[in-house]
């Protein structure tokens, strides 16, 4: 690609208010690349040695400010996360028994992170290009993947196949995109794109890999991962942003901000079964692996409401930091985290005891995290 073939721009992450307000959740300078032609026609190339931010280092440590003499949820068991940090224009790599950054991977305003589930790539949405990066943990090397403009998330398919990739478009407005692009872990490539509603914004997978789910401007669109269609559509009005499967697969909870509403969705009929009022501008969700908790970030509210599976209702409303944004929960369920965009920290929550436990900060624990953690991911270490 020749120098004068990329346009400088600036990417913004936008959320609608009620009474016609808008909040600027972030803005961050992004470096949209033009190129043409249509999906997995670009050719991908290593690198090796990403430049660092100045501050953060491998092997500097976290510290965990402890609330109330409390203590984080130990399991025992050692994970990794990915934090993606969009202020910093990277990954954060974090051993969670030791609280340690292990690695920083770097991407261009990184929004959404996936892992595959044998641990061996990270995919990162680079929402400030026009690719996904596909990153060997062990290595370190990234390989850029053209998808189109903005992808704003990435989701790994249960069996490590395939990763799909949420094309966002425009950087303010309506989403004049409408694809997702279907990667092939095995060969770090496009083989694919399925059209889906305009704006798509997040993407998960069904616990066996047979659908996918979409949230978009309109709704929620249902893909068929052996077709590469779309077979259903679940209209949310003022648009759909988070999502989560429950670990059955019969259940799916979308966030509407526009309406401060948690959807409950039936899988298997497409139909919402509950509205939740679930909180001031509530984007995203995670379901814990037990299924009998989901938490939500209520971006306005500066809190995390957590829901009862069962009953459908609200059982608790617990701080957080500045404008909540990405929730994560450790694979065996002892810890919730939730990154806060605008202080730029991580709340963590014991989901045994719906508390607050810590807050994660960088290096002293004088700063924060690198600034805006819009995605989180865990693994086995």
């Amino acid at each position: 690609m020749s120098a004068d073939s990329a346009k400088t721009r600036r990417r913004l992450i936008r959320v609608s208010l009620g009474a016609g307000a808008v909040a600027v959740v972030i803005a961050v300078p992004a470096a949209a690349i033009g190129m043409t032609g249509g999906f997995g026609t670009h050719p991908t190339k290593i690198v090796n040695a990403p430049q660092h931010p100045v501050g953060l280092h491998v092997g500097q440590k976290f510290t965990i400010k402890r609330e109330a003499g409390l203590q984080p949820a130990d399991s025992g068991t050692d994970y990794t996360a990915y934090i993606a940090a969009a202020g910093g224009d990277e990954v954060v790599v974090v051993d969670v028994a030791t609280d340690t950054i292990t690695g920083i991977l770097s991407a261009d305003s990184t929004e959404g992170v996936a892992v595959t589930p044998d641990g061996s790539q990270v995919f990162i949405a680079e929402t400030g290009q026009y690719q996904v990066i596909a990153a060997n943990p062990s290595t370190g090397a990234e390989t850029p993947i053209y998808v189109g403009p903005y992808p704003q998330d990435v989701a790994a398919s249960p069996d490590g196949s395939e990763v799909y990739a949420t094309v966002t478009g425009g950087d303010t407005g309506p989403g004049t995109s409408n694809a997702v692009a279907v990667i092939s872990t095995a060969t770090d490539t496009v083989t694919g794109d399925i059209t889906v509603g305009s704006g798509p914004r997040q993407v998960v997978f069904s616990p066996n890999g047979s659908q996918a789910y979409v949230t978009t401007e309109q709704g929620v669109d249902i893909i068929n991962t052996a077709t590469s269609r779309v077979t259903g559509f679940v209209p949310v009005a003022g648009g759909a942003q988070g999502i989560a499967v429950s670990p059955d697969g019969s259940t799916l909870y979308v966030t509407g901000p526009a309406t401060g509403s948690l959807l409950v969705i039936n899988a298997a009929t497409s139909r919402v079964t509950a509205t939740i009022a679930a909180g001031d501008e509530p984007y995203a969700v995670a379901v814990t692996p037990d299924g009998t908790q989901a938490f939500v970030a209520d971006m306005n509210s500066n809190s995390v409401a957590v829901v009862d599976t069962a009953t459908n209702q609200v059982t608790a409303n617990l701080p957080a930091g500045e404008l909540p944004g990405s929730v994560g929960i450790t694979p065996d369920g002892s810890q919730v985290w939730v990154g806060n965009v605008f202080s730029g920290d991580v709340t963590v929550i014991d989901p045994a005891t719906d508390t607050v436990v810590g807050t994660i900060l960088q290096g002293t624990g004088t700063s924060n995290n690198d600034a805006a953690p819009v995605g989180i991911a865990f693994t086995n270490s």
